[in-house]
């Protein structure tokens, strides 16, 4: 693991990839520090949208869990949403972790931001401390943050989908 702002390659435990089969042209948007939804908004010539497309409540995996030094046992808000540039189709799948006990203070607005995007809160005056790892899941290649915020310790994960890829390779 490393923290965001170095960028460095970190670990691949869902599949057996390697950073070196990593697209070139994703490999920056994947070690990228700083805001996705101002990097995307501005690839996108200022078109950006938030499509929600789930919000439950779930006890995180053992996995997560440890990375946020949370009890296994405690439930967590989990956010599940598509982020749209200038076309049709979504570019990234994303997916919000909030640990119940992150949830205060501060940290209870991103319980009701509705379609608007995380990054605008996370990085408004503020660069959260963070750790990131990068895996290759199913649906393809993503990175999982953990920011530290205000105190509070989440987990967000930005899948970049086979439109975003096509995208920048145009």
């Amino acid at each position: 693991m490393v923290n965001c702002e170095v960028g460095k390659v970190v670990s691949s435990k869902y599949k057996n990839k390697h950073a070196e089969q990593i697209p070139a042209a994703l490999k920056i948007w994947l070690y990228a520090s700083g805001s996705l939804t101002r990097q995307l908004t501005d690839l996108a010539g200022g078109k950006f949208r938030v499509e929600t497309l789930n919000e439950y409540f779930q006890r995180p995996n053992f996995a997560d869990s440890q990375w946020m030094k949370m009890p296994a046992q405690h439930t967590s808000w989990v956010r599940d949403t598509y982020l749209y540039g200038c076309e049709t189709q979504p570019w990234v799948k994303a997916k919000s972790i909030f640990p119940i006990l992150s949830l205060q203070g501060r940290a209870r607005l991103f319980q009701h931001i509705g379609q608007k995007p995380i990054g605008h809160f996370l990085f408004q005056r503020t660069r959260p401390a963070c750790e990131r790892r990068v895996v290759y899941l199913e649906e393809g290649w993503t990175r999982q943050s953990c920011y530290t915020w205000h105190g509070c310790k989440f987990i967000v994960q930005e899948t970049f989908l086979p439109a975003f890829e096509y995208f920048i390779q145009q």
